[in-house]
């Protein structure tokens, strides 16, 4: 059976031209004004739509074409709409993109290049349709993002819409709600998908390092730079380069970065020879950069190079719907992690992660999980198994003092299980290296207590610290 494609153009010679080309292998509708093409995409619900961007010939200035791809899009986020326009217009081209066209054709039409765009829209929309149907039958998510809420439906949209493009995205959202799983999701949708996929947390480098980590540097450019070395940006030619942290860049590399974002091109510290790049630029933060530009933190036309297209991802609180399906998929990933029979949530259990509001969001869900699945000798988990007590707030401690118990013991069980090693310890609690070398002079911390001691071989005066803590 033919694969449907609507045509639009209120020019009637080039739609009965394109007909005549493209029959023979489609089932070709066509369409001159915006009235019909709605009435034919809600009908037929054709995977590929072509349409110029101006549909009155009355007023060219008049962009329907623009209207109809935002219409159709909302009725079904996985229609390919191509764009025709013969005015050569770079904003326009730019507009067409933010809203999610799957690509933008200038006038003339060439046959044979139209017929190459279309061939490669149905082959996306088939794989999309693949994979959204098999992420929405079993609630296993995207690439690492779980979940069935209406929310975490529109991130899996947004994705879809902003993959196959090259645009810089900022995605924003507390911190624990799963912003890098976001940006992986992104590279492994894009054309860019067999090439790096290059992470950097502008908050865990030191200032005075983070400019040669970020676009390298040549040799002897500073003491200790005894050969020329790569950075982030090099290394993720051709790929995509994920800027965590955002917000915490200083005020000189953002000036670097918004050079590069509009030429391409970087210099190594200490050289003088400009470097053309094909890097896609993706970047998080949790602050508000909005008010960071306000106060003169930030750039502000920074801001709006790296804001083209914003996402921001719900905090787990308001996707309650999400919690036990994703409790069950880190239940499955860290029995498998730790070599333990598969475990399951009790009602009750499910009961009381449900009743809790998750300050920490999804990181803070993975990690209580994998502290129970490390800790619990039970096939089925109770709510007491999973450590904090849900029931009601204890008025008789001061929530800050808890807050740091809380977080001292967390680093304490990480540092036991893995022996004292810093880079699991950190894997395991779900953050930074540099983090938790903070963490662990903030608590006054002895890891070679931990390295001394391993799982299962616990001192009387570790217990005793141990008890004390969980008392307070």
């Amino acid at each position: 059976m033919k694969s449907k494609i609507l045509i639009v153009d209120d020019a009637k010679e080039i739609v009965k031209e394109m007909q005549r080309a493209l029959e023979k292998d489609y089932q070709v509708l066509t369409a001159c004004n915006e009235h019909e093409a709605l009435t034919i995409f809600r009908g037929e619900k054709p995977p590929v739509v072509i349409s110029d961007l101006s549909l009155d010939p009355q007023s060219p200035a008049d962009l329907g074409g623009l209207r109809l791809l935002e219409q159709m899009l909302a009725q079904d986020p996985l229609t390919r709409v191509i764009i025709v326009s013969g005015n050569n217009n770079d904003a326009h081209a730019l507009q067409v993109v933010r809203l999610g066209a799957f690509d933008y054709y200038p006038k003339p039409i060439i046959l044979d290049e139209m017929k190459v765009m279309i061939r490669r829209a149905l082959y996306i929309h088939q794989l999309q349709k693949r994979l959204q149907s098999t992420y929405s039958s079993s609630g296993s998510g995207l690439y690492g993002l779980v979940g069935v809420s209406k929310s975490i439906q529109q991130v899996y949209h947004f994705i879809e819409r902003v993959a196959l493009s090259d645009i810089s995205v900022l995605i924003c959202g507390d911190s624990g709600t799963g912003k890098e799983l976001v940006a992986q999701a992104i590279h492994q949708r894009s054309l860019r998908k067999g090439n790096p996929f290059i992470v950097v947390n502008c908050g865990a480098i030191p200032e005075a390092l983070l400019e040669s980590e970020l676009f390298g540097h040549e040799k002897g450019a500073f003491s200790g730079a005894y050969i020329q070395k790569k950075g982030k940006f090099e290394l993720a030619h051709k790929g995509t380069l994920f800027l965590d942290e955002i917000g915490e860049l200083v005020p000189p590399l953002q000036v670097k970065l918004l050079r590069f974002l509009q030429d391409r091109k970087i210099e190594r510290v200490g050289g003088n020879q400009p470097i053309e790049l094909d890097v896609r630029i993706l970047a998080a933060t949790n602050r508000d950069l909005k008010k960071d530009v306000e106060n003169r933190a930030f750039r502000e036309d920074l801001y709006y190079r790296l804001k083209v297209v914003p996402l921001t991802i719900p905090p787990l609180r308001e996707r309650k719907e999400d919690i036990v399906p994703l409790a069950r998929h880190f239940l499955q990933k860290h029995c498998g992690e730790h070599h333990r029979p598969l475990i399951s949530l009790s009602a009750g259990a499910e009961k009381k992660l449900m009743a809790y509001s998750w300050p920490g969001n999804v990181r803070e869900l993975e990690n209580l999980i994998n502290r129970a699945v490390v800790l619990s000798t039970h096939s089925i988990l109770s709510p007491n198994d999973l450590g904090f007590s849900l029931d009601r707030p204890n008025h008789d401690v001061n929530l800050k003092y808890a807050r740091k118990a809380m977080e001292a013991d967390y680093v304490r069980r990480a540092l036991l299980k893995n022996e004292g090693i810093i880079s699991r310890a950190a894997k395991d609690l779900g953050i930074s290296r540099v983090n938790l070398y903070e963490l662990i002079a903030k608590y006054e911390i002895d890891i070679g207590e931990f390295k001394r001691l391993g799982p299962g071989r616990q001192s009387a005066k570790g217990q005793q610290t141990w008890q004390a803590d969980q008392d307070h």
